[in-house]
């Protein structure tokens, strides 16, 4: 068969292969906006946004963590028995339903396992067990008044353990350790003094006036038997007396010997059993009263 010459000017027409199938994937997703509530698909819709604003939040909370480094904690005192230990905050209510007689002792499981399995597993199961397309809370009272009902349990639950907390700390005189440091921070700022390190135990102040005769009526009081000879006590629970007229003064001294503060019990009665009058615990208060540091500073200059 004889071939005609190649026009360059000639249209030429591709005949696809029959035997191939043609696919059409239809990715646009369905639309919602005739159900209640105007919802959208999961996947990707939903999903991807999600993921966009957790990202978004995610490389802020690095950069707050890279910038503000979590500074280290106190070491830890296992002899510091007036210590109360809590949990972190989002915690608090399962720390107070664990106080309560249904939930603790013999019903120790009910208050563990029991009431927080089915608390947390309703909320892993709610998308499984609450499937209608309805998405406005006032139409879905079941779900609805659940969730309610939780957030009041543990908005009241976190409440009453933090007052607790407050009042157990106020009854028995307790200062928080990081508030307590807080406190010798900004006194040692205040004073020109370096700044305390944690870990590391500040620098007593010096005995002052040693050779008074508040000195001998301390020795043969009561005191001395919790705080020592040289009034360094055993901190936190028995706190040093050095320095302590920084804090009270001779009439709030009496207060606390005869009314006691914290956990220390009034002293006035033992202290007379002791063989001292009251002249005596008059001037052991004002002796008391007259241990400052910069008095103690002073002192120790001369």
């Amino acid at each position: 068969m004889a071939h005609q010459p190649h026009d360059p000017n000639e249209k030429v027409v591709y005949v696809g292969d029959s035997r191939v199938r043609k696919y059409e994937k239809n990715n646009i997703p369905r639309d919602y906006s005739a159900y209640p509530g105007k919802s959208e698909a999961f996947v990707p819709n939903f999903l991807l946004k999600e993921w966009m604003v957790g990202a978004v939040v995610m490389v802020g909370y690095m950069m707050l963590v890279i910038s503000h480094p979590s500074p280290l904690g106190y070491p830890a005192d296992p002899t510091n028995t007036s210590f109360i230990p809590m949990p972190d905050w989002y915690f608090l209510f399962l720390y107070q339903l664990l106080k309560y007689p249904y939930a603790a002792d013999s019903f120790i499981l009910l208050g563990t396992l029991v009431i927080p399995g089915l608390a947390f597993g309703g909320l892993l199961l709610a998308p499984f067990l609450d499937t209608g397309k309805e998405r406005r809370f006032y139409r879905r009272p079941i779900a609805s008044s659940l969730m309610l009902l939780s957030i009041i349990a543990v908005g009241y639950l976190t409440v009453v353990s933090w007052q607790h907390y407050q009042h157990e700390l106020e009854v028995n005189g307790i200062i928080p350790e990081h508030i307590k440091r807080h406190d010798e921070l900004l006194a040692a700022i205040e004073a020109g003094r370096p700044a305390p390190t944690p870990g590391q135990e500040p620098e007593l102040a010096a005995i002052v006036d040693k050779d008074d005769e508040g000195f001998q009526i301390y020795q043969r009081s009561t005191c001395m038997t919790c705080h020592g000879d040289e009034l360094k006590g055993m901190p936190p629970q028995l706190p040093t007396l050095r320095g302590i007229g920084d804090k009270y003064s001779k009439e709030e001294l009496l207060a606390i010997i005869e009314g006691g503060i914290g956990t220390m019990p009034a002293q006035y009665q033992q202290n007379l059993d002791q063989g001292l009058t009251d002249a005596d615990i008059d001037l052991l208060a004002d002796w008391l009263a007259r241990q400052k540091s910069d008095a103690g500073a002073e002192v120790e200059e001369g």
